[in-house]
């Protein structure tokens, strides 16, 4: 068999990239501050208990985050196991958004600098505000400014409701988010929106426009539903997956994976929500996938949920859950199977704002038949989309060097 289980665990960066500094990220560290914070005594504001991520650990992560930092976070010391690949990456593409991250880890950087919205308020100017209108089919927005999605609907949801307009805003990523009510404005109506918008978006060269739901009231709150869509551009040239699928392989691809790659070289898409659902969807859709085969998941709480919340706490405990869930994953390997683990960028939790960090991402891998090896510093997230599909059978990648 050839088979891959492809985990992305969205956000979960090692340290900060050579280049940080010219996004304002020098010395952020996903993962090492995580670690540090949770190895701090209580009384100095930490948890007062190391980060206990064992399979992980087993896996190479702290490996990974040695290689990037040249220091291993508390906690996460101990044996590699056997046939364990580990190693960390560079980002050659510009930027530190969702898509250039996946589009370079399956073979694909980046060839232009994104479209971006440096404004903090108004964002964006009257004349390309109401463009913006027009294409989403509405009369005018709240917001126009940078802010944390579920900070925004806390502030605007009111008015939002009382108006009918809906919310838009914006972060340090090439992107255009949209927010709505699902029944005050419509989810259908949102999608609607986020769709024209798409279209105004390819003359910005802005990647991707979200639409997000929610559901509340002023009374109770207001809290994202898990309707959320991405409309990301379409990759630019071929990717991994193009190739798998061009050559009869099967690519399932989990959550918002379909989304980032707008549907290109995807056999079939499974939503899922939630970490757990996003584990046994992952679980249920490896034991039917055909040889060759590549199941494709993102983990979206990790930088949905703790990252861009700078929610430490939530995002360590949300590791060490996951951490609890991988032996499953493991047990469902064959021979000759692979489980990858990765991330697409940082998103410090203990950084300033909300945004992502521009990090180096661990890459991990263990299967059966697989030969155990230090990969090192890799110098493009390439190397490893060229290493699928090199474990995949396919032809060399147009980039990246294998590593294993």
């Amino acid at each position: 068999m050839s088979r891959v289980m492809l985990l992305v665990l969205d956000s979960l960066g090692v340290g900060a990239l050579h280049d940080a500094a010219d996004y304002g990220d020098a010395g952020a560290d996903t993962l090492g501050h995580i670690a540090q914070w949770c190895a701090r005594p209580v009384a100095d504001g930490g948890r007062g208990r190391p980060l206990s991520l064992p399979n992980l650990v087993a896996l190479g992560l702290g490996e990974a985050a040695r290689c990037a930092t040249g220091r291993t976070p508390p906690g996460l010391s101990g044996p590699v196991a056997w046939g364990a690949v580990h190693g960390c990456a560079r980002e050659q593409s510009r930027g530190k958004d969702t898509v250039s991250g996946h589009w370079e880890l399956c073979g694909l950087p980046v060839p232009w600098d994104w479209g971006l919205f440096p404004r903090r308020e108004d964002t964006l100017a009257p004349d390309e505000l109401a463009r913006l209108a027009a294409a989403c089919g509405v009369p005018g927005f709240l917001g126009n400014r940078h802010a944390s999605g579920t900070q925004v609907i806390q502030d605007l949801g009111a008015e939002h409701l009382r108006t009918g307009l809906p919310i838009l805003y914006f972060s340090a990523d090439s992107v255009i988010q949209i927010a709505a009510h699902e029944e005050g404005f419509g989810l259908g109506r949102l999608l609607q929106a986020c769709e024209g918008a798409r279209r105004l978006a390819d003359d910005w060269r802005i990647g991707r426009v979200i639409a997000r739901p929610f559901l509340g009231s002023p009374d109770e709150g207001f809290q994202r539903t898990p309707n959320r869509r991405d409309y990301a551009v379409p990759p630019p040239a071929p990717t991994l997956l193009d190739h798998l699928h061009d050559a009869g392989g099967e690519v399932v691809a989990v959550g918002k994976i379909g989304d980032i790659f707008a549907g290109r070289g995807i056999t079939r898409a499974v939503k899922a929500h939630g970490l757990d659902g996003l584990v046994e969807a992952t679980l249920a859709a490896f034991s039917t996938a055909r040889d060759p085969a590549l199941v494709f998941t993102n983990l979206v709480d990790f930088d949905q949920e703790f990252g861009h919340r700078r929610d430490v706490a939530g995002y360590a405990g949300a590791l060490e859950h996951f951490d609890q869930q991988l032996p499953r994953l493991r047990d469902a390997l064959g021979p000759g199977d692979l489980l990858v683990l990765t991330a697409d960028h940082g998103n410090d939790p203990t950084w300033p704002g909300s945004d992502h960090t521009r990090e180096h991402v661990p890459l991990l891998a263990w299967g059966p038949g697989l030969r155990g090896a230090d990969a090192g510093v890799r110098d493009s997230f390439a190397d490893l989309g060229q290493s699928l599909a090199r474990w995949l059978r396919l032809p060399p990648l147009a980039h990246g060097t294998a590593a294993f």
